[in-house]
């Protein structure tokens, strides 16, 4: 019987890599995307989902049990980016992205986790970031998501595993989609003290996005997490230098690292 996968945020990027390639390899993928209708062409079929409120997510692991029946592998994929000088970041677009980052996913797993309990199996694969081991200059809102989200799962795993349920975090590095679109951008405004320097980080940001890798990667990855029979905790994928980053963080005493980090955004 093939395994049935949800894919929160499967309608671009990675997610929906994820999706078509797990698709091609047999298994039965279900995505979520706040707005499916305006989805013109999907291989597999769309959930209406918003993670950041609980109806909708109650109704639409509901609706994905009674048209399937079981759920076995949870993709925690849906998330956003924000950038900002931490002063000038307002709160309200902090909660959003918490929202969406840290309590959209916390959200799933709490609704599916009751029907992995009651089959005695099943997979919850937490998407973070390797910006989630570090924070990163202008991108410590969503440095902060991705960490707690990688903690949480850590603590998961050991709360779940009499029930034959397991749970494992992979970090992707930077990869060429649409996310730089999507995030929010606090403005570079005339006259702030960030002006120069959140500026020139912004630009980085994006060519690093624009230059980043194939999707393809995490979907290989992730495939071979779903078909393993004990996966690890923690995976990273992306450029060997943003994975060995994490590395350096733990053998460099602080201030090295920090300064290896104002090199990197030439600040």
């Amino acid at each position: 019987m093939s395994k049935v996968v949800l894919i929160t945020g499967g309608s671009s990027g990675i997610g929906k890599c994820v999706g078509e390639y797990l698709s091609a390899k047999g298994f039965k993928v279900y995505g979520t995307s706040r707005n499916p209708e305006r989805v013109k062409v999907s291989v597999f079929p769309l959930l209406k989902m918003d993670v950041r409120n609980p109806d909708s997510v109650s109704e639409a692991v509901e609706h994905l049990l009674e048209i399937a029946s079981r759920v076995d592998v949870l993709i925690n994929n849906a998330g956003v980016g924000i950038t900002g000088p931490l002063e000038e970041i307002p709160d309200e677009e902090v909660r959003q992205n918490f929202e969406t980052n840290f309590f959209g996913p916390l959200r799933v797993i709490r609704a599916v986790l009751p029907t992995m309990r009651a089959q005695r199996t099943g997979l919850i694969v937490n998407v973070t970031s390797i910006a989630g081991y570090m924070g990163l200059p202008y991108r410590g809102v969503y440095s902060s998501s991705k960490g707690a989200l990688e903690l949480l799962t850590e603590a998961l795993r050991m709360e779940i595993r009499d029930f034959g349920v397991q749970a494992v975090n992979v970090a992707p590095g930077d990869f060429a989609t649409n996310i730089a679109a999507g995030r929010y951008h606090a403005p570079v405004q005339q006259g702030s003290p960030y002006e120069e320097k959140y500026g020139k980080t912004l630009r980085l940001m994006d060519e690093h996005v624009d230059e980043g890798g194939d999707p393809e990667q995490m979907a290989r990855v992730i495939h071979r997490i779903i078909t393993s029979k004990s996966p690890r905790i923690h995976y990273k994928v992306g450029a060997f230098m943003q994975k060995f980053s994490i590395v350096l963080k733990r053998i460099l005493p602080d201030r090295v690292y920090e300064k290896l980090l104002l090199n990197h955004y030439k600040l």
